[in-house]
């Protein structure tokens, strides 16, 4: 037997030994094509799915390139048909093409590599009014694009889209202190930067901006991708400045274009960004949300205002938004947030370019494969780690805190049923005396307390003497306390799930999760993204997750961990028990909980 880290079984799923010695290697090949779907101590597992090989093939992997992985990292044989599965699955990716018609504007053609295909999917084309014209093709109606594309990739089959696009109207865009369009960027100096997306250059204002290497590299494979530019989804870290690469997009693009983001937060960082970095004038830049309804050639909406509905049973009257200009882009900021109605307008207005900005592509209600048909396939994706080493980010020290239930709450928790078991846990009373021993513990840090149940929060707020933000503070008070935070007027700050996503606090340098949302893999990437941006000094941020010991919280905290696992972060478990553990919370090594330290042991 060889001593590889993983064993890779059968029914595509993988096990990575989490104490092996090139455990990290394995790590980042298996990132590439692979889910990560558990991740107890000693073996992680990972499955092969289509979505995820896939990707893999629509950022230039081969089908050969993911099995020779496979076997380099594999302790035993793989099996013959498991590699047969995987070639045939990732050569599925560009067996379909859609082309424009040669003839006629309303129509388009799906190409067939094989004759064989049709047997497959000739039902779903028929049942979708798309008739076949050749055993290779097939005429499919334009304004069935986006509709065709997702029932074919649920049948198993993703098309390649080369039917082009309108260009929209023109714009004309540039990066402030620009006089032309041309290319501008510049490689990172290894200097973080507290602002996200500028390089560091102290020139940059006197030369325009600079987009650091990897954020060109994105908007490069946006652009180009393999001649399929135009379409898809850029997965980035918080912090490594995504509005920035959509801005670079637009700037090339010198198009009218739609921006759609999850809060009105995050609207107006986008219009501040835009009216800062860009030759853009104020008349030229729309809000469209709650509290303004502007339609200017840029306009920044929320997807809650597009799904808006005045009354029970009443059509979501701001849909039209979608054909109110003749956009020639449409950015989907957090695009791991589209809600359901936002899918159906985007399947009807595939002519137009698509961008998908996210830290993660994972999505609750499993529809990753709309992400992918709709918006497009992952073009670019930038391990968070990378970004850490090379000093774009913050480097994060993860703990979870193991926080015993006091003997009224676990009697109470016995006679309950499972929702109210996890609710109990997660509002634990002695989560409180962990969060007063955290908080003096970084008594000179700027501090989150994140949280999901209002009650808990309050209390939390009272307690510690801090403001509470929740959903139900005006969007202007938000901001105030936001300001104060930012400015160190106020030290500690306690949130609810409105500051999950899209919140500009560069100095955030503690996070202390008190509650979430089940097992929520999506929210524990945004609450850690809040402490990314760049630190002065050494550059550190520490995020603590309580959790009840021995309670239904427990799963779902791992669960909730998944993704961030997945991108090389550890989390580091200690029992609330022992004051001398919380003592050296501070210290990025605790002797007996340092997964890196067992690693070297093994070798």
């Amino acid at each position: 037997m060889n001593n590889k880290p993983c064993i890779i079984q059968r029914d595509r799923t993988i096990l990575l030994e989490t104490a092996h010695a090139d455990f990290e290697t394995a790590r980042k090949q298996l990132a590439q094509y692979a889910d990560l779907i558990k991740s107890p101590s000693s073996f992680h597992t990972y499955r092969l799915t289509p979505l995820s090989l896939w990707n893999a093939a629509a950022s230039g992997m081969s089908a050969a390139e993911i099995c020779s992985s496979l076997k380099s990292l594999s302790r035993w044989d793989v099996p013959e048909a498991l590699l047969g599965e995987i070639r045939q699955l990732v050569e599925r990716y560009g067996q379909l093409s859609l082309l424009p018609h040669p003839t006629q504007e309303r129509l388009l053609l799906l190409r067939l590599k094989h004759t064989a295909l049709v047997q497959e999917i000739a039902p779903t084309l028929s049942s979708m009014g798309v008739r076949m014209v050749s055993e290779m093709e097939a005429e499919v109606p334009a304004d069935r694009r986006g509709v065709i594309k997702q029932e074919l990739t649920r049948l198993g089959y993703p098309v390649l889209d080369h039917a082009g696009y309108l260009d929209g109207q023109y714009l004309n865009i540039l990066w402030r202190g620009e006089t032309s369009a041309t290319e501008n960027s510049e490689k990172p100096n290894g200097v973080p930067s507290n602002e996200p997306g500028l390089n560091t250059d102290k020139h940059s204002s006197d030369q325009g901006i600079k987009l650091r290497d990897y954020q060109q590299k994105a908007a490069d494979c946006f652009q180009d991708a393999g001649g399929m530019g135009g379409n898809g989804v850029l997965v980035l870290p918080c912090g490594a400045g995504k509005t920035m690469i959509g801005i670079a997009a637009m700037r090339d693009l010198q198009c009218e274009t739609l921006i759609l983001t999850s809060n009105t937060t995050s609207v107006r960082q986008w219009i501040a960004e835009l009216l800062q970095k860009t030759t853009l004038s104020l008349e030229e830049v729309g809000e469209y949300s709650g509290q303004r309804k502007e339609v200017r050639p840029v306009t920044v909406a929320t997807y809650q205002i597009l799904t808006h509905r005045p009354g029970k049973g009443k059509e979501q009257e701001h849909m039209k938004l979608f054909n109110e200009r003749p956009w020639g882009l449409i950015i989907y900021d957090e695009v791991h947030l589209l809600p359901a109605p936002v899918f159906r307008a985007t399947a009807d207005i595939q002519a137009t370019r698509r961008l998908g900005l996210t830290a993660t592509l994972v999505r609750e209600d499993g529809r990753e494969h709309d992400v992918f048909s709709l918006i497009g396939p992952k073009r670019y994706d930038m391990p968070w780690k990378r970004l850490e080493e090379q000093g774009w980010i913050a480097s994060v020290a993860c703990t979870e805190i193991k926080v015993p239930m006091q003997e009224e709450t676990r009697e109470a928790s016995i006679s309950a049923g499972k929702r109210e078991q996890y609710r109990l846990a997660a509002e634990n009373p002695s989560k409180l005396q962990i969060v007063r021993q955290l908080v003096s513990l970084h008594k000179d840090a700027q501090t989150l307390i994140i949280g999901q149940y209002l009650d808990q929060l309050h209390l939390m707020a009272k307690e510690l003497k801090a403001p509470l933000i929740t959903g139900q503070m005006s969007q202007d008070c938000r901001n105030e306390w936001y300001r104060a935070f930012r400015e160190g007027e106020v030290r500690v700050l306690v949130v609810s799930k409105v500051a999950n996503f899209a919140v500009d606090l560069p100095d955030a340098s503690v996070a202390i999760e008190v509650s979430g949302s089940y097992g929520s893999r999506q929210e524990e990437a945004q609450r850690l993204g809040r402490l990314l941006r760049p630190k002065q000094g050494a550059n550190r941020a520490f995020f603590y997750t309580l959790v009840s010991e021995d309670s239904r919280e427990e799963s779902f905290a791992n669960r909730r961990q998944l993704f961030l696992i997945e991108q090389g972060y550890e989390y580091r478990v200690i029992p609330a028990k022992l004051p001398e553990s919380l003592e050296l919370l501070a210290n990025p090594k605790i002797p007996g909980f340092d997964l890196k330290e067992e690693r070297e042991a093994a070798r």
